[in-house]
């Protein structure tokens, strides 16, 4: 049976999906709480804590940029082709989740939270970037790759909702000023990802390699290379790196994905001291604001299919534009202080979650098909090599990102351990998430408006990479297949399908 005839079951794409408990989940909580567990608990400047963060990503957004590649190319070894190249990792990084509940163990010095920190971040990557690169391993049909993104950002919806809602009970319990709060959470949440992490090992498979193809892997697995020819593997899998921006639709998902997802974690790492300090009320209030994230659960549905209807651009479009009236009412509200401030901060947070969740969920929906674009420029599969470019960005964005959060907060006179701040923090605080938050929403929004990749337009491009594989020639294509391909790739017609030697990339074609 082949891949793209593999029935994609409800089961099926559940099991896929719960590794995003972990994605989603992990991340929203070191996103919300980290940052202020260090400043709180465990005596860090806000420049350490930023720094930790900071350093700990830019390490590991180096070592994402090659997993990639290293699982693009896994076949070559025997575990690879025993346990698959992506799916390989999920089984090796399930119990490695544990490591998770490291990070909150309070009263330890900044080299024991830099390297707990960093091992985890490493962790997470050599699971997440071949497993997002399975949509593309499992389908080709747009409808169920979407089944596959709709169930995981579902999945994420959960994990986020437990990482924003699970915290707030736990401070209501054992109390907001107690670092125990975080440990019990942090240990609870580590099983709940090394479960999740093993369920979907064992609910998905991988594209099946055709004889050929597999004995050239096993040809070049014998092959003996010396210091020069790895050198120069490496460089070709730098030029294989830089060769991913030539791709006009993945140059503006890039661009969209970047600058939203660093706007949304600027904003997480924020909230926290926006409501404590700020608006002078509580970590419990924050937390419980911020478990309007439930929203993301039903909105997963909706998401899926409001993607097929009228397209990534138009969500994008829609997603930003919520977020950015939020922003602007949260400033608003610190300003004006209403009297009925905890209804009010109820409304924002719920509209914002709305528009949280669907910024979450389109990114990582589009990219199982941007592979396709790059397929009918190169004639090859890369989907590990744009699954690390992208990472690699992520990551290094982020750091950049919490590390100017803390200095930001540092020159407005950040007091760390103290109840309440002087001004110049507060301000700092506002101005993070007007002029930051804001502004990288609204470079979104406008870039939102050129994304040309969508169903439509995706058949027209699956149908033609198929006419060309059975050997159709390019003089018999139409004009609207034309104008479509080359508006999603940046190239000129003729030069796609491996016609441009700028695109001869060294690697295995995998079918």
């Amino acid at each position: 049976m082949s891949t793209n005839n593999k029935e994609i079951t409800l089961k099926t794409s559940i099991g896929f999906g719960l590794t995003d408990m972990m994605g989603g989940g992990a991340f929203t909580i070191i996103g919300a709480w980290l940052l202020f567990f260090y400043t709180k608990f465990a005596g860090l400047s806000a420049v350490e804590a930023a720094s930790i963060i900071a350093i700990a990503r830019v390490i590991d957004a180096v070592i994402s940029l090659f997993m990639g590649s290293f699982s693009d190319n896994f076949l070559k070894l025997k575990l690879g082709r025993r346990f698959g190249r992506r799916r390989f990792f999920l089984l090796i990084g399930s119990p490695l989740m544990l490591v998770y509940a490291l990070l909150w163990v309070d009263g330890m010095g900044y080299l024991y939270y830099l390297f707990s920190y960093l091992m985890f971040e490493i962790i997470a990557a050599m699971v997440l970037i071949p497993w997002e690169t399975l949509p593309s391993e499992m389908t080709t049909d747009f409808n169920k790759r979407t089944k596959l993104s709709t169930a995981r950002m579902f999945i994420s919806g959960v994990g986020t909702f437990l990482a924003t809602f699970i915290p707030g009970q736990l401070f209501s319990a054992l109390g907001q000023d107690n670092s125990m709060s975080f440990l019990v959470n942090g240990v609870f949440f580590a099983v709940i990802y090394a479960i999740c992490v093993f369920i979907s090992f064992r609910s998905t498979w991988e594209r099946e390699l055709s004889p050929e193809d597999m004995q050239k892997l096993l040809d070049q697995e014998k092959e003996h290379k010396n210091f020069s020819e790895i050198l120069t593997g490496i460089t070709r899998t730098l030029v294989d790196f830089g060769s991913t921006f030539k791709v006009k639709s993945f140059r503006k998902h890039l661009l969209i994905y970047i600058c939203s997802m660093t706007a949304k974690d600027a904003f997480n790492a924020v909230f926290v001291f926006y409501c404590v300090y700020a608006l002078h009320s509580s970590s419990t209030v924050a937390a419980n604001l911020l478990s309007f994230s439930i929203i993301g659960l039903p909105g997963a549905i909706i998401y899926g299919f409001l993607l097929i209807k009228i397209g990534p651009g138009n969500l994008f479009k829609i997603s930003y534009s919520t977020m950015l009236l939020c922003i602007a009412a949260y400033a608003a509200v610190y300003f004006i202080h209403p009297d009925n401030l905890i209804l009010t901060l109820i409304i924002i947070s719920f509209v914002y979650q709305i528009g949280r969740s669907m910024l979450e969920f389109i990114p990582w929906n589009v990219f199982p098909f941007i592979p396709d674009v790059d397929e009918i420029i190169t004639t090859k599969r890369r989907e590990g090599i744009f699954a690390s470019v992208m990472t690699f960005f992520r990551k290094s964005s982020v750091a950049l990102a919490t590390f100017l959060v803390g200095a930001i907060l540092e020159g407005g006179g950040f007091v760390q351990n103290a109840t309440s701040q002087p001004v110049g923090a507060v301000h700092a605080i506002i101005g993070i998430m007007i002029f930051g938050v804001g502004g990288l929403l609204l470079i979104s929004l406008i870039a939102a408006f050129t994304f040309k990749l969508n169903k439509e337009t995706h058949s027209i491009l699956v149908a033609e990479i198929d006419r060309l594989k059975n050997n159709g020639s390019k003089d018999d294509v139409d004009q609207k297949t034309k104008e479509v391909v080359e508006a999603l790739t940046g190239y000129k017609y003729e030069k796609l399908w491996g016609n441009d030697k700028k695109t001869q990339l060294p690697h295995i074609k995998v079918n």
